[in-house]
């Protein structure tokens, strides 16, 4: 029999050796590892968790000012910012909100037209060849990136994520990566041209420079923006919750099948366990 001792350090064992490629990484990345992200309170979080729908417009106001300028979300169309579980948006909104792009169209004259809600929403690029002559490199495309971006927890600690259901990973990257440019490097460190220092992204140069400051976005009235700070933190927030919902906008009823479904499991195990007892009732097992 394994006694006490030995599961433990058969546990610390696990540890250091899943522990141990970060520590070298970061070594490599010349001894500055990437800061703690810490979690944040997000409104989607837990199994019952729904988005706020002011925060999704808010959040979308801050993509469509900002963040759109240079990234793509060639997944989403327009007329899913009028889907229940989003932002909210009536399809009179949307279909104005449309029109005012012009989507590139070689069945009509002059190749262009007026956007429909059906659209996808347009790249402010026509090519990758073409984003790397401005921006250096193809800027990530926003459609799925909360989903693709995620935290790292040490070891034994991701083990808790299967039983709180912590999937927020990806949208407290971007808010932590979002608030981690520091104007000037560490001693030390040098930074190749056109790169700028960020404690959260792997490395710490990122080509992108700060994209928020506060007040960089004035948010429009009936978004909830009345009462909420126009500071890089409520920025980040609100983006980082809109891409979440970019990445997963089914999130809400996908929550509320698995419910049903442990639900569902529940009684009929209930039931199972009546039967069992009924059926060997008096016998000898």
């Amino acid at each position: 029999m394994i006694d006490t001792k030995t599961i433990i350090a058969v546990l610390a064992l696990a540890g250091a050796l899943l522990a141990g490629p970060v520590t070298a990484a970061e070594e490599e990345a010349g001894g500055h590892g990437a800061a703690h992200i810490e979690k944040q309170s997000w409104t989607f979080a837990g199994i019952f968790g729904t988005y706020d729908e002011h925060q999704l417009q808010r959040g979308f106001q801050v993509f469509r000012e900002v963040c759109a300028q240079c990234h793509s979300a060639r997944l989403m169309a327009f007329r899913n910012l009028a889907e229940p579980g989003g932002p909210g948006f009536s399809e009179e909104q949307v279909k104005a909100l449309a029109a005012e792009y012009q989507i590139p169209d070689e069945s009509v004259e002059g190749g262009t037209r007026p956007g429909i809600p059906a659209d996808r929403w347009p790249a402010p690029f026509a090519s990758e060849q073409e984003a790397r002559e401005i921006y250096g490199t193809v800027p990530p495309d926003f459609s799925v990136l909360a989903k693709a971006r995620g935290v790292t927890d040490a070891f034994p600690f991701w083990a808790f994520n299967y039983f709180t259901g912590y999937q927020e990973g990806g949208p407290d990257y971007i808010h932590a990566l979002l608030l981690g440019y520091h104007d000037e490097p560490p001693e030390g460190v040098e930074l190749p041209p056109a790169a700028f220092y960020n404690e959260v992204f792997p490395g710490n140069a990122i080509l992108m420079s700060p994209p928020l400051f506060d007040g960089a976005v004035d948010y429009e009235e009936g978004e909830g923006g009345a009462s909420v700070p126009e500071t890089l933190d409520q920025y980040a927030r609100d983006v980082s919750a809109f891409m979440m919902w970019m990445a997963e906008p089914h999130l809400v009823s996908r929550k509320e099948t698995g419910f049903r479904v442990l639900l569902f499991l529940v009684v009929f195990a209930g039931l199972m366990w009546a039967v069992k007892n009924r059926l060997w009732k008096g016998i000898e097992h």
